[in-house]
Order: structure tokens, then C-alpha cells, then sequence
């Protein structure tokens, strides 16, 4: 997600930090840079001439400052001008106060719309809520089915009846109220591209039930044909706000930077991942420290709250204190490590790392061959590898799917570690820990 644009401006930061005072033909060249960038990104055109004239315009006074360097100056005013376009505030979900709250999602076939209907219900339902899901997408084969069995998933009610779209929404709505249900999701039918009797249907719909949002589920993927929907759709319906799917998948996000500015309507939500909890609000801020490369902890943390088991880490860290870490809690930690998500994005959210490390090529399939290796051993041998020899290092290889070299690399790798830890003065023993200390500070004198 925003990898091409991330680096770009990644660049652009890195050469303005290095210079102290700039001359008018450094911010010129700093902003056709960050203009090609976005450009490249597929921003819309006119986004991406805002976005740089706002920026020049800023540059003129950039000398005032008694804080910040000229250079940072600039930074910070990209930082500011990115948290802008991405809808500045992050977008809050209200609910009414005479359930149920009724949100319809809109858009074009393909979008995600009925996946994006479960992941929403899914994330309220975590929030104390009690969704119900509405299948009024008629027009499409197995849209229902598809909603109802995404239901199942996300542990919500559903509803639908073989009628009309607009029949189906006011009868779920009676439904809901009848059986207390605070939340209605509706999810409408698409089409290939915006027609007439798509847009009637959206709007019969909407008049019937009178929905307090209703949401656009845009493709991120598609670029600049997404801000042509957004347009088709904010011109004939009221958008409350818009969602994000497939960010994961589009490297450029184009979309995403040019949606909020072109419908005037903020992002709300942003689909990051196949399963159905890859699905959180939208931070406009956190996003822009990310595309600039300075990290997204707090999204990080939330994350790690979120899928960590706090007795599981803290069982973990216990016994690297107490020099006892073997392979079962090695394996243990990683499953935990692998609930955040693909190791890539995570590494994404760190700040300062360095972004040739961004865009090394993480296989998390090599967490599955450690995991496999692992799980063909003895809960003996996983405590206490020194007993694997030979013939236990074949048997493994073979029960794993993998080769007695991978076996030893893994075996070597987490001896290593450990060591590395004893040397560290972690996991070793009290007497040990206050040993190297004492040597550090001797070393240090010396």
C-alpha cells in the first residue's frame, strides 16, 4: 500500500533534510519531484496541482520559523498537505439514538461491497454492537448466499427474501427494530459500470429506509476509475463517507489521495487484507506519517492489543528471563507475531527503518516452514534441541516437508539467539546479568 509513492517521497524528504538553508531552486526541484511522484501514485491530475501550489505557496514564508530548518519546514508541510487530502480529521461513526442505526454501502460490482458488509458488521460487533446484515444485491448470482454465509462467519444476523431489493431493505428494517437489533448494514446491488437503473434502485432504496450513512465502497485497485465513480455516485446519492477495499494490494494509492478531494466526503474505513477482520477505521494522520516513512505505532499497538494474547507474551518473556526460552515458546511467540498480519506491514509501521528494508521481499511462508519444522519434533526435543542428532534431524526434515540443512539452519539460528541473549545479560541467570553489567561499566571506564 502507497509502496511506489512512500519511496518516492521518502527520497524528497531525505534530500531536503540534508540541506540546511533552500534556495528557490531547491523547493522547484523538491516539488516537481513530489509532483512526478504523485502523479505516478495515479493522484488525479487536479488533487495533484492543489496539492503542489499549496505547498509553494506555504515555501514562501518557510524562513519564519525560529523551531524548525527551512528544509523541515517543507517536510512538514507535506506531511500536513498528505494529512489534508486524506480527509484531515478522522471520520467518527455515530449512532442513532433510536436504533437501529441503518448504513447502506453503494458502489460498483466488484468492489468488495458484500465483503466490505461483513467486515463493517464484524468490527461493530467487537465494538459491543448487535448488526444485522441485509442481502438486497438481487441482481447478482450468489450475492446473498455469499452474504449469508459471511454472516455466519462474523457471528451476525442476516436477512433477506427472494422480492424485491427495496422490499427486502424495509421489511429487514421492520426486522431489526422487532428484534432489538442496533445496527442494519444493507448491502445494494452493483453494476459493471454507473447507469440509470442503478442509480434509481440506490435511490428507492435510500428514501425507503432513510439509511443515517451511506458509504461508498470504492476499489482502490482501479485508480483513476475510482475517482470517476465516486464522482458519478456523490452527484446523485448523499455520501456520508467512503470505503477503502484492496489497499494491501495497490502499491501506488492513487485512489485513496484523490477520492476525499474529489467527493468531498472523508474515508472512514479501509479494507487491508483478504480475511474478514482485515478491516479498521481510517487515521488520515497516521497514514501520511506512513507514506512519508516515519512509522504508524500507534495503528502498530492497536494492532498488537488487538490479536496478542497478554498471557501468552507474558509466559514468553518470563522464561527469556529466566534463561528457560526453548523451542515450544519459540513457536508460541511466532503464532502470536503471525495474528498482527503479513510481516511486510508490520514492518511498514516501525519508524526509521530504512526503506531498501521496506522493500525486501518477506516470504511468510518461511514462518509456516519454521512452524512445520518445529511441529514435526518431540515436545522433548523441542525443549531441549541438543538431543536432536542425525537420524532426529532426517526424521524431522521428513515429517516437516523440508531438508535436514533447513532443520540445522533452524536449530543454529535459534542456538545463536540464545547466546546472543546470555551475552546481553537476558535470560541468564541473576548472578550472570549483574556479572555483565559490571563488565560493561568497566569497559565503559576504560
Amino acid at each position: 500500500m502507497f509502496d511506489n509513492l512512500s519511496g518516492r517521497l521518502e527520497t524528497v524528504v531525505g534530500k531536503l533534510r540534508r540541506k540546511g538553508r533552500l534556495s528557490a531552486a531547491d523547493i522547484e526541484a523538491a516539488l516537481k519531484e513530489i509532483r512526478l511522484a504523485l502523479l505516478e501514485a495515479d493522484v488525479n491530475l487536479d488533487v495533484v496541482k492543489g496539492f503542489v501550489d499549496r505547498i509553494r505557496e506555504g515555501a514562501i514564508g518557510s524562513s519564519s520559523s525560529r523551531v524548525l530548518t527551512p528544509a523541515q519546514q517543507i517536510v512538514k508541510m507535506v506531511n500536513d498537505e498528505l494529512v489534508r487530502i486524506l480527509g484531515g480529521d478522522q471520520f467518527r461513526l455515530t449512532f442513532a439514538s433510536t436504533p437501529p442505526t441503518v448504513i447502506m454501502l453503494v458502489g460498483l460490482q466488484g468492489s468488495g461491497k458484500t465483503t466490505t458488509a461483513a467486515k463493517l458488521a464484524l468490527h461493530l460487533r467487537k465494538q459491543g454492537r448487535h448488526p444485522m446484515l441485509v442481502g438486497a444485491d438481487l441482481a447478482r448470482p450468489a450475492a446473498v448466499e455469499q452474504l449469508r454465509i459471511l454472516a455466519e462467519s462474523a457471528k451476525v444476523d442476516f436477512y433477506s427474501e427472494t422480492s424485491t431489493p427495496l422490499e427486502v431493505a424495509k421489511n429487514a428494517l421492520d426486522r431489526a427494530k422487532s428484534i432489538g437489533r442496533d445496527v442494519l448494514i444493507v448491502d445494494t446491488a452493483g453494476r459493471l459500470a454507473i447507469d440509470e437503473a442503478l442509480m434509481q434502485e440506490v435511490a428507492q432504496i435510500e428514501g425507503a429506509i432513510r439509511p443515517h450513512y451511506s458509504f461508498l465502497v470504492i476499489d482502490a485497485m482501479i485508480g483513476q476509475d475510482a475517482v470517476n465513480t465516486a464522482k458519478a455516485f456523490a452527484d446523485r446519492i448523499k455520501l456520508s463517507a467512503n470505503i477503502l477495499t484492496k489497499l494491501d494490494g495497490d502499491a501506488r494509492g492513487g485512489a485513496a489521495l484523490s477520492v476525499v478531494e474529489v467527493t468531498g466526503k472523508k474515508i472512514a474505513f479501509a479494507s487491508v487484507g483478504e480475511k474478514i477482520d482485515d478491516f479498521d477505521a481510517f487515521y488520515p494522520d497516521r497514514m501520511a506519517n506512513r507514506i512519508l516513512g516515519m512509522g504508524d505505532v500507534l495503528t502498530l499497538i492497536e494492532r498488537a492489543e488487538k490479536s496478542i494474547d497478554r498471557d501468552v507474551a507474558e509466559r514468553g518473556a518470563k522464561k527469556l528471563q529466566q534463561g528457560k526460552f526453548d523451542l515450544e515458546d519459540f513457536m508460541e511467540q511466532m503464532a502470536q507475531v503471525k495474528k498482527m498480519g503479513p510481516l511486510k506491514g508490520v514492518l511498514s509501521m516501525l519508524p526509521g527503518v530504512p526503506k531498501e528494508l521496506k522493500n525486501v521481499d518477506i516470504d511468510d511462508r518461511e514462518l509456516g516452514r519454521v512452524e512445520a519444522i518445529i511441529s514435526s519434533m518431540t515436545r522433548a526435543e523441542r525443549r531441549d534441541p541438543s538431543l536432536i542428532d542425525a537420524s532426529r534431524r532426517q526424521r524431522i526434515a521428513s515429517g516437516s516437508g523440508t531438508s535436514a540443512v533447513a532443520v540445522s539452519n533452524l536449530l543454529k539460528q535459534f542456538k545463536d539467539m540464545q547466546k546472543m541473549m546470555r551475552q546481553l545479560g537476558v535470560g541468564a541467570p541473576s548472578a550472570t546479568r549483574k556479572s555483565a553489567a559490571s563488565n560493561k561499566k568497566k569497559r565503559n571506564k576504560r
